[in-house]
């Protein structure tokens, strides 16, 4: 079997939780995999909120995921609430394949996943199922971007965001540091702006080297762009298979 990134290294930057996957499906392509992550995941300073509506998940029709981490930390705190059963009665829709896949690990139905992965994108697939003053349950990342929050809001229903996780810097050791300069790598991977922003806050442009930038998505790719990071390739798909052929074209294309 062709191995299309044999000998090429290849850096990701994202939560060690998030990596595993997409670390295997690189090595199967030949690529020496170094892992950096940028950002730590932690339960919410505050837990009450998630806490109150996994208690109360019966009173939502929708419940929207935009990420495994966020279906992660509700099935946590629904198990907590002694609640899991209540949400077999509510609506789930997500964004992205991978999250939709932990949504069905659980054992759970997706009833919405748009082709196109993105908040908007999510919206536009259940806009026409929404009404007046349903209540739709968002957990999200403490930085979570808004656009679909925003957008429910204006169609009229009844929005409960609430913080299910946060991402902190990770330190960023003098060791990586050093390894950075001493191996450098040939492709970086960013899978979400606040990432690459990290990241370039750590090690300014020049932690790149002459690396080609790969990104998971235009949103990440703008704010690249807005850093001054010029983009080799942007994964067609948000998900591990995705980022593994967008780092393909970038180092073939």
């Amino acid at each position: 079997m062709e191995r299309r990134l044999e000998g090429k290294r290849v850096l990701i930057t994202r939560p060690k939780e998030r990596a595993e996957e997409l670390c295997f499906l690189l090595e199967d392509e030949g690529a020496e995999v170094m892992s950096l992550p940028m950002l730590e995941l932690r339960p919410p300073e505050d837990p009450r909120p998630l806490a109150a509506a996994a208690e109360s998940i019966q009173r939502y029709r929708w419940v929207v995921f935009a990420s495994p981490s966020a279906v992660e930390a509700l099935m946590e705190a629904l198990r907590e609430a002694g609640t899991v059963d209540r949400l077999s009665h509510v609506r789930i829709a997500v964004v992205g394949p991978r999250t939709a896949r932990t949504v069905e690990g659980y054992g759970l139905k997706v009833t919405a996943e748009p082709a196109e992965a993105t908040g908007l994108g999510l919206f536009a697939a259940i806009r026409d199922a929404l009404h007046p003053e349903d209540e739709v349950l968002l957990p999200a990342g403490e930085e979570g971007r808004r656009e679909l929050e925003l957008a429910l809001r204006e169609q009229g229903v009844r929005v409960t965001r609430v913080t299910a996780y946060r991402s902190t810097p990770a330190p960023l050791s003098p060791e990586a540091q050093e390894a950075l300069g001493q191996m450098p790598p040939d492709v970086v991977l960013f899978a979400s702006p606040r990432t690459a922003e990290v990241f370039l806050e750590a090690t300014g442009a020049e932690g790149l080297g002459a690396a080609k930038v790969v990104a998971i998505g235009p949103t990440t790719a703008s704010v690249l762009a807005r850093l001054g990071i010029g983009v080799a390739a942007v994964a067609e798909r948000p998900t591990p298979e995705g980022l593994v052929d967008a780092t393909v074209r970038a180092v073939h294309g």
